[in-house]
């Protein structure tokens, strides 16, 4: 039998559980007792929570249900945070059902599936709750049968008195374990690293698999109900831009089209609203993008009219030569640059485009009004976001609002920003009872994201008789997320600096980050490891640059830069120097880093005699709370065609889950880095996405991609947190690949993608 996974609501898991064991946890590690009357916000300690709660339920026949309250977009999380459960209450995987959590803050605390924080917060909880279940079920046992609890143990789905090999399964134990004190403190004993059966281990099977692989699994595209219409959007081409006028008499000729509807442009800072436009409502999907390609529309492309990239990047690279605002200062960087002569100076730009997050299946939407209640079925990675839209919207009661988490075909950050289910809500509401589908097609996806920031970072070195440098100035030209909330806003917020610009670990005496004020002309969004990818790519390229220059090894240079093992407190000054987590818990240690460096290069091959026209290049990072090195092949032919023969990717991550999992998001993010840096780019002109599908926005073909990708799972530390591993594999691939390309021949790339 295998793990299944079921899209059912908290309403309807509670009603076909009634009279069996049910468990809460809260992040900050309490864990009590509810039933299905009483759980919810009422039942919390304290209130509401931050994090979620994980619910857990044992029904008479002994089936465990574990609750996902993340959503699943080809991490495993679906798998692995029930699994950590699983595995502390020590309950069989075969007999386990997981249950997709509805959208509710108010019960499961904090859903949103962005900054690789779902094992970092919530391995301990699901640990906790896991544990307690275990305790309850050897406690109620231990009474039944009259014997000290210490004489009893559980294995595998039943309770065993040892002494006498007496058992009883879960189902048999449920109702009287619901009924026992809830373990607290040093009463809650989890299990040693030693006793995992699940943590860790190879064997787990995804609780998806079986349905994505027999094509039964539901994604937001695969949504149908009874019913149904389908609409699409005429949006606006320009950010900012607003409909003049539109002529829909010929759409409304188009076979299957039902209605032509006005969708209201945003005001203010574009946050989550629909972009504004002309929506077709149709029979079917066909017959709705027909009629939308049927539209006689004017357009008023407002104050973006004129974005251009090439002019734009002039602008930013203006910008990055001039003082900027001063994030970090330690020394005095300036003052050292002024009085140093030119060939102590070492001074490098390094460009990048936008980039849009691509997913393979574009947003789409589901949403029926039935007079003061609305439900939402899509595929969204915020879907608390995603109900405050439609509630806001709609001018609905939070609680009247139901949002299904369906699988995602991809996120990358972009799924968490519901513009599209906005859209599909001002659609479903003027047609009351009947569901809308709102689907967005390639083109949409490509000409209307919230794309990843563009960016020109300069970096400056005074650099020292050793080549170690005495001085590191790095200045960020790159508009802000912060534009998406806040109307103007320009420059990096201290969250966005802090990705690989103002937490670097070097020992260098004189140290200063800046940011230049730019402006946003697009929506700026999250990215898969966000501005990591700018700052790690240059600073990556720039330690390189200085190695070459002191005529030193890459890898030995590197570690003389980053220095002895130690740990480094980020966040002295401020918490936002370590993405909001606790510096104490999570300080920078530099021997881990190091350690990462030493597995990449050791599995490369660092050092050994290539081949003519091949080269290999290094790269590192730390971030969200993880260790990352890269080291990539590459062959470069006579016409300067690039072929990546190979990649070798470290991590440490703390304890390691789910080990299958890491190493197909390593893999996954080395073919994402290895895109961003060979093939996408998002440029515009009058305003305008030029790009439009994957002919002109190209993803890393299979041709192109390395024949060899290996992982090293560095450090598997159940003494250290865990650490996110979703986003931490791409920052170093970019870099990792550009030194790889000087290294095979002698030509420097700082400008992406590659263009040799």
């Amino acid at each position: 039998m295998l793990t299944k996974t079921q899209n059912l609501s908290r309403r309807t898991f509670l009603q076909g559980s009634l009279g069996a064991l049910f468990l809460a946890v809260s992040a900050n590690g309490a864990v009590w007792a509810a039933d299905a009357k009483k759980y919810g916000a009422d039942a919390m300690p304290g209130g509401v929570v931050d994090d979620p709660l994980v619910f857990v339920s044992i029904a008479p026949d002994g089936a465990v249900t574990i609750v996902a309250h993340r959503a699943e977009m080809g991490t495993g999380i679906r798998t692995s945070l029930p699994m950590v459960v699983a595995d502390e209450m020590e309950a069989n995987w075969d007999r386990v059902n997981v249950v997709q959590a509805e959208a509710n803050e108010t019960r499961y605390g904090n859903q949103n599936v962005d900054g690789s924080r779902s094992v970092r917060h919530f391995m301990l909880p699901m640990r906790r709750v896991g544990a307690a279940a275990r305790h309850m079920l050897e406690a109620a046992a231990a009474a039944r049968w009259s014997v000290p609890a210490s004489e009893v143990r559980a294995v595998q789905h039943e309770v065993e008195h040892v002494p006498s090999g007496r058992r009883l399964g879960y189902g048999e134990l449920a109702a009287e374990a619901a009924k026992q004190q809830v373990p607290q403190g040093d009463a809650l004993k989890l299990k040693s690293p030693a006793e995992f059966r699940y943590i860790g281990k190879e064997k787990v099977r995804l609780v998806d698999l079986e349905a994505i692989g027999k094509g039964q699994a539901t994604y937001g595209m695969d949504m149908h109900l009874p019913d149904m219409v389908y609409a699409v959007v005429a949006r606006p081409p320009v950010v900012g831009g607003k409909l003049r006028s539109v002529r829909s008499d010929k759409a409304l000729q188009v076979p299957g089209v039902l209605k032509v509807m006005e969708i209201p442009s945003y005001s203010g800072a574009p946050a989550f609203q629909a972009l504004g436009g002309v929506a077709v409502v149709a029979s079917n999907t066909w017959s709705a993008i027909q009629g939308r390609a049927a539209l006689e529309i004017d357009w008023d492309d407002g104050p973006n009219a004129s974005y251009n990239s090439v002019a734009y990047r002039k602008t930013l690279e203006t910008a990055a030569g001039a003082p900027g605002k001063a994030l970090r200062n330690d020394g005095n960087a300036p003052e050292v640059w002024a009085k140093a002569s030119e060939t102590e100076r070492f001074a490098a730009e390094y460009y990048l485009p936008h980039l849009a997050h691509a997913s393979m299946e574009p947003p789409v939407a589901t949403v029926v009004v039935n007079g003061d209640h609305c439900e939402v079925w899509t595929s969204v990675q915020n879907p608390q976001a995603a109900l405050n839209v439609v509630a806001t919207r709609l001018n609905l009661k939070p609680e009247n609002v139901k949002v299904n988490v369906l699988l995602l075909g991809g996120g990358f950050g972009r799924k968490s920003k519901p513009d599209y289910v906005d859209e599909a809500a001002i659609v479903a509401q003027t047609m009351p009872g009947t569901p809308v589908k709102l689907v967005w097609t390639r083109e949409d996806d490509i000409h209307h994201d919230y794309l990843h920031t563009v960016a020109v970072e300069r970096l400056e070195a005074v650099v020292g008789k050793n080549g170690q440098p005495e001085t590191w100035l790095h200045r960020s030209a790159a508009p802000t997320i912060g534009s998406l909330f806040s109307e103007g806003a320009k420059g990096l917020q201290v969250f966005e600096a802090a990705m690989s610009a103002i937490n670097m670990p070097y020992l260098i005496p004189h140290v200063r980050i800046e940011t230049a004020e730019v402006e946003a002309h697009a929506r700026i969004g999250w990215f898969r490891s966000v501005y990591n990818i700018p700052h790690a790519f240059a600073a990556q390229c720039f330690i390189a640059e200085l190695a070459h220059r002191a005529e030193q090894d890459h890898k030995q240079f590197a570690l003389d830069l980053i220095g002895p093992p130690r740990k480094i407190n980020p966040g002295k000054l401020s918490d936002t120097w370590n993405y909001d987590e606790s510096p104490e818990r999570y300080p920078y240690d530099t021997g881990r880093l190091r350690d990462v460096i030493e597995a990449a290069t050791r599995g490369a091959g660092w050092g050994r005699t290539l081949p003519e026209g091949h080269g290999l290049g290094l790269a590192f990072c730390y971030s969200f709370m993880s260790y990352t090195a890269t080291v990539v092949e590459v062959a470069v032919d006579a016409q300067g065609k690039v072929q990546v023969v190979a990649v070798d990717m470290a991590i440490d991550c703390g304890p390691q889950v789910n080990p299958e999992r890491i190493r197909a998001q390593m893999e996954g993010g080395a073919i994402m880095g290895l895109s961003l840096a060979l093939t996408s780019e998002i440029s515009f002109e009058n305003g305008r996405v030029k790009q439009s599908n994957f002919h002109d926005y190209e993803v890393l073909r299979y041709a192109a991609s390395p024949r060899t990708i290996r992982t090293h799972l560095v450090n598997d530390n159940h003494a250290a947190p865990p650490g996110g591993v979703g986003e931490p594999p791409v920052p170093p691939v970019a870099p990792a690949l550009c030194n790889a390309i000087f290294a095979a021949t002698g030509k420097r790339v700082r400008s992406l993608p590659v263009r040799l």
